[in-house]
């Protein structure tokens, strides 16, 4: 409502069904209408009583709001004069608070500051949906019902108990020496990384990793060469950093190094997923790793290797890692406990060669100081208890079996729609579609069937290879695998029948 008392205009409008006390919005208004310039500097403000009387309020309402923005700077309390706007009010702090998009006079328009360019880089390089709702076949989810949640947390109250007040302070920058220790020691007998534990940095996810390699290792423009298709995190934290992104197809045998060499750009950097590439799921060959080193020496690169779930693999034992054949420290190599363990654990590692080990826990410290304390030393004795190796063979044999059954189901229901490529590794398969059948409309139409699909097209940079499928089998019971395989063939169908249109 407006109201005049004294001679002052005053516009504020007091609603009692509202939330918000009447006293604070007395106090909003007045000040909107200081800094909008309705109440100008030096004005007499009407007096508690006239004012409380106007808008039918309590005089102790009016008299703390006056006390308010006197405390504030937004008026004076003068005797023998009541209140006054303040004097001292600098004309650029009303500008500030104007609406924006108003002239001041001289026919520039004054609008919010924007982003930076980086920060627009980031905002367009989410990694995942952020979804929490599961569904066949959603990539990324470990068995969870099959994480042994009793003997975790009671690995945590005798942690708890052991550690007691050393868990409450502040950490290592690089993470806890008993799990960097663990994790050096396993990574010796299971993938054949050569590294001791100083060698170990902590992360929060294989995510940080690759965050903090790619700040770490790249100046803006840089080039670095990435697996195309690629995986999204890594595309995303190379962007990040400004990178100079060169999308390398990848064949049978992993990154085509020599194609890499005809483009002449040499790298700085070399992203690759060796051991299961993500999403296609080959394996780099031991000629094509051998070439990529020596091309990486020749270039005076780094090489990233992500080795993100080696540890299931199904055909074979687990192929060590790229970064035991590296004899001229160029390798950083990244590993994540979100699929050996869970996702909501967030911890990761990266093994760095020591001259590079200083430079990486200090950008790490940057985003957030250091992992949990506690997390980490539950981790810690998981490991060294000899709990995590028992846990990896019980889920590879669960997972060889999810494997088959997702398998036999496809060829079920799927024969002639979806041709699914078995995984020799992994939680997922990838599946090319039959003629005819384009990826956008097949994903919505499976959407609408309660089954989530990941076109491969999604991963492309520049070398789109044929439509397919990524399917994951990992996070899925068999009753749920034949179920959503029922769903899917139904979708499928639906395509093929011409009721989803495609959507480019």
């Amino acid at each position: 409502m407006a109201k005049r008392s004294g001679g002052v205009p005053v516009v504020v409008s007091l609603d009692g069904r509202s939330g918000t006390t009447l006293q604070r919005q007395l106090y909003e208004g007045l000040r909107a209408a200081i800094l909008g310039g309705r109440l100008q500097s030096g004005k007499r403000l009407p007096s508690t009583r006239s004012l409380a009387k106007d808008l039918a309020v309590s005089r102790n309402t009016v008299a703390g709001v006056f006390g308010q923005l006197v405390a504030e700077g937004y008026a004076e309390a003068r005797v023998g004069s009541g209140t006054v706007v303040a004097r001292a009010l600098p004309d650029n702090l009303i500008q500030i608070a104007a609406p924006p998009g108003i002239n001041r006079g001289n026919g520039v328009a004054h609008r919010r500051p924007q982003i930076s360019r980086r920060g627009r880089s980031l905002a367009k390089a989410r990694v995942g949906s952020g979804s929490t709702t599961l569904r066949p076949f959603r990539p990324g989810w470990p068995a969870l019902d099959h994480v042994p949640l009793d003997l975790w947390w009671r690995l945590a109250a005798r942690v708890g108990r052991h550690l007691g007040h050393q868990l409450l302070g502040y950490g290592e920058f690089a993470g806890y020496a008993p799990l960097r220790k663990a994790i050096a020691e396993y990574l010796a007998l299971s993938r054949g990384v050569r590294c001791a534990a100083q060698q170990v940095v902590v992360t929060s996810g294989s995510q940080q990793g690759l965050f903090v390699a790619a700040q770490v290792l790249l100046d803006p423009g840089d080039a670095a060469w990435v697996e195309d298709p690629v995986y999204p995190g890594t595309h995303s934290a190379l962007m990040a950093a400004g990178a100079r992104i060169i999308p390398i197809p990848v064949d049978a045998e992993g990154l085509d190094v020599r194609f890499g060499e005809l483009r002449k750009s040499a790298p700085r950097l070399v992203a690759v997923t060796p051991s299961h590439q993500y999403p296609l799921g080959v394996t780099m060959t031991l000629a094509r790793r051998l070439e990529l080193l020596r091309a990486a020496r020749r270039f005076r690169a780094w090489v990233l290797e992500d080795d993100y779930d080696s540890e299931f693999r199904y055909s074979s034992r687990p192929i060590p890692a790229l970064q035991g054949l590296d004899h001229d420290d160029r390798v950083i190599y990244l590993g994540t406990f979100s699929k050996t363990l869970f996702p909501g654990l967030r911890l990761g590692y990266a093994v760095l060669p020591l001259d590079l080990v200083d430079s990486f826990k200090a950008a790490r410290s940057v985003l957030d100081v250091h992992s949990p304390v506690l997390e980490q030393a539950v981790l810690a004795e998981f490991i060294a208890a000899g709990y995590f190796e028992r846990h990896l063979r019980r889920m590879r044999n669960l997972y060889e079996e999810r494997h088959r059954v997702f398998l036999t189901e496809a060829q079920r229901h799927l024969a002639g729609l979806l041709d699914v490529v078995p995984s020799g590794a992994g939680l997922q398969c990838v599946g090319w579609l039959a003629a005819g059948l384009e990826e956008n409309a097949v994903a919505r139409a499976a959407a609408e069937h309660d089954v989530e699909v990941t076109p491969i097209s999604r991963f492309a940079i520049k070398y789109r290879p044929r439509a397919g499928l990524l399917l994951s089998f990992g996070g899925f019971d068999p009753n749920q695998i034949r179920a959503g395989m029922q769903r899917l063939a139904e979708a499928l169908k639906a395509v093929r029948a011409g009721r989803y249109a495609s959507k480019m």
